[in-house]
């Protein structure tokens, strides 16, 4: 099942480099239907909208009402299962918990010039947020992606779904009525995201568009980016575990299996010192495969972008870490302090054998949207953060800019900006 690379051989980083890459080559789009489909909504607003869902759900979309009514989202709020109402809750609880503690404070202070030097925070007024539908409808994505909007004092959220073809999932609609979405629109697809980006007769025009997609989906973001604010894009969901001989083959396989069963692009790794691991993990993965719902993915997924790396010490398994840079990281070793403070490149870490990544995906707290694909090597999950702006505030005092003046005069003129140190010339005493 999971193809074996043995870490412990020449060139064998260069090899999994060369692996991960032709992972990435295959889930890039090309943008000129993208750019199409932008261009057309810009345009036509709703009515383009309208006839793209038609085309790519193939279905005989007779409605032009794309937004939910109020006394829908109630409708159907209220229908919701007791006991999935009840973990949404709890979800949400915990998240907001978390992303509360990531708050940023203001500050201002003076320099011995009596100069008043500031940083300040204010929150963007309209965020978009995409919900995948169909197979992949998410109630768990409301939440990571609202959340930390909310925190950050975000008045005005949007959300879009695709359910004008789809059965529309309670689920999403109640944990966005509880997180205070203004507007939940009933498309999807890049239109939605041009929808978003443009704004139409229905869509509210917005700042920032956060939430996953399908590569289509990632494509838009993407070329959106700079008429908007995007969080990431990101690609397919992928996990890292690192095992030794004391962990368990069953629940290794298993945890393999909750990503692989995510999309036949899903990335599993197995990281370990222990040859017999591995030979039990891949007949685990088998018989565990069989029942699966979702078999056909996640075994597409395994046999296609699994691996199973032997690294026969900690240098060469930190080694593999930091170069797959994954979007989870779980670490199953009996011993793992040492390996932890070296790990430089990873979206979320879970440590120990009580710790899946299914728990992050849904209660923990952390957000679950991460960097997939390598960018944990420089970016980082969704925050609070994400959905502030930061401002300078500076104030010169005269006797600041007496001070400090002549060496900005200096730099200026050092660079061949004469109009710079001219602006500063011109305030400070005559006859500098």
């Amino acid at each position: 099942m999971l193809k074996i690379i043995n870490f412990n051989k020449l060139h064998s980083t260069k090899k999994l480099e060369t692996i991960l890459s032709s992972r990435k080559t295959r889930q890039k789009t090309e943008s000129k239907q993208v750019k199409k489909i932008l261009l057309n909504v810009k345009k036509h607003g709703d009515k383009a909208v309208i006839n793209y869902e038609k085309k790519f759900s193939n279905f005989n979309i007779r409605s032009k009402i794309i937004k939910f009514s109020n006394v829908e989202i109630n409708k159907i709020s209220n229908g919701i299962n007791k006991k999935l109402k009840k973990s949404i809750d709890l979800a949400y609880r915990r998240i907001k918990q978390f992303h509360s503690k990531q708050k940023f404070f203001s500050f201002k202070f003076k320099d011995r010039y009596k100069n008043e030097l500031a940083y300040k925070y204010t929150p963007i007024e309209k965020v978009g947020v995409y919900v995948p539908g169909g197979t992949a409808s998410y109630p768990s994505t409301v939440l990571m992606n609202c959340i930390p909007a909310i925190v950050a004092g975000v008045k005005n959220i949007y959300l879009t779904t695709p359910v004008l073809c789809n059965p529309i999932n309670p689920g999403v609609i109640y944990a966005a009525k509880k997180c205070g979405v203004k507007e939940i629109y009933k498309t999807g697809g890049a239109h939605s995201i041009a929808a978003l980006t443009y704004g139409t007769k229905t869509f509210k025009k917005v700042d920032k568009i956060v939430g996953p997609g399908n590569a289509f989906v990632a494509a838009a973001k993407k070329e959106v980016f700079g008429d908007v604010g995007i969080d990431m894009v990101a690609g397919p969901s992928e996990v890292s575990i690192v095992a030794d001989k004391y962990s368990n083959p069953d629940w290794i396989a298993s945890d393999l299996i909750a990503q692989a069963e995510h999309d036949i692009f899903a990335q599993s790794i197995l990281i370990t010192n222990d040859k017999v691991l591995i030979k039990m993990v891949n007949l685990r993965l088998k018989s565990r495969l069989k029942n699966l719902p979702k078999k056909d993915i996640a075994t597409k997924s395994i046999k296609n972008y699994g691996l199973a790396i032997y690294a026969k010490n900690n240098s060469k398994i930190l080694k593999a870490i930091n170069t797959i840079a994954p979007e989870h990281l779980e670490i199953h070793l009996k011993n793992y302090k040492k390996i932890l403070q070296n790990i430089k490149n990873a979206g979320s870490i879970f440590i120990g054998k009580f710790s899946p990544e299914a728990m992050g995906d849904y209660i923990a707290g952390p957000n679950h949207v991460l960097p997939t694909s390598g960018s944990a090597k420089f970016s980082s999950g969704l925050s609070v953060n994400d959905f502030l702006k930061r401002h300078s505030l500076i104030k010169i005092t005269k006797s600041g800019i007496e001070r400090l003046g002549p060496s900005v005069i200096k730099l200026a003129q050092h660079e061949n900006l004469d109009g710079h140190a001219e602006s500063i010339k011109i305030r400070l005493k005559k006859g500098y």
